[in-house]
């Protein structure tokens, strides 16, 4: 499935990929590419398979999400991934490393604990509709620790649509989002097909990159791999935007 996606600056300009997390979309990276990249990068956010304006349909796993990729991407291009998006990007850098000159992972969630993956699966399951956008809002505010709000009331003017029935509910498929919860509890590719340029932004106070996995990240790219620790939440450019934006034009300025 080709995806859908969004861009920003100019085509002929060398690519970045941006691949968003389970509950987001591919214009979560607006600011961003506005703010940051798109004077000298031409920005391609693509909404992934059961999410905004690509195609909904099954499967939901990994190896179609990658196959999606393949098909939207088939240029080389520095590839930026937040969360679920980051396991992506290393899922097509092990399939097609010529494609990836850089990865730019945003305290990735490149692996769950299966029982916590399940878990995170069930909740999204079981998530009803808002009654208002107000409510959304609030809702999104609990787990956020230092967004400000106008990035909450962006995001609900992007991905938030009212049903004929009156509620409020986010442009994406929860049985996708569960699908990918749960995929996060498998495997990832061999550390050693990861060996590209890497900038790793860890959130403080996220847990999703423990210091376990931060030394398989050290050993398996040794000098390839540059980290930055934000403070904040999983959402680094909403909880840390500032921080992140520049570890990003520092790492991306070294060519």
């Amino acid at each position: 499935m080709r995806l859908n996606e969004y861009d920003w600056g100019s085509p002929g300009a060398p690519a970045v990929v941006c691949l968003h997390g389970v509950c987001a979309h591919g214009r979560r990276f607006r600011r961003l590419a506005e703010e940051h990249l798109a004077d000298s990068f031409h920005v391609r956010a693509l909404d992934l398979r059961g999410h905004s304006g690509s195609g909904w349909d099954e499967p939901w796993t990994i190896e179609a999400h990658a196959a999606d990729l393949l098909e939207t991407v088939t240029e080389p291009a520095t590839w930026i991934g937040h969360s679920f998006g980051g396991r992506l990007v290393a899922e097509v850098t092990a399939r097609e490393p010529g494609l990836v000159k850089r990865a730019l992972l945003l305290d990735p969630a490149l692996w769950v604990p299966p029982d916590v993956a399940e878990e995170l699966a069930r909740a999204e399951l079981a998530k009803t509709p808002h009654a208002s956008i107000e409510e959304a809002i609030e809702a999104r505010a609990a787990g956020l620790s230092r967004t400000p709000r106008q990035f909450l009331e962006e995001e609900m003017r992007e991905h938030l649509v009212e049903s004929p029935d009156g509620l409020f509910r986010y442009r994406y498929s929860q049985t996708a989002v569960a699908a990918a919860y749960r995929d996060m509890g498998t495997l990832p590719p061999a550390w050693e097909a990861l060996r590209v340029p890497t900038l790793l932004v860890v959130a403080s106070h996220a847990k999703l990159v423990s210091a376990a996995e931060l030394e398989l990240y050290r050993a398996a790219l040794g000098g390839l791999l540059q980290v930055v620790v934000v403070p904040g939440g999983h959402i680094v450019l909403w909880d840390a935007y500032e921080e992140t934006a520049a570890a990003i034009d520092s790492f991306l300025a070294t060519g």
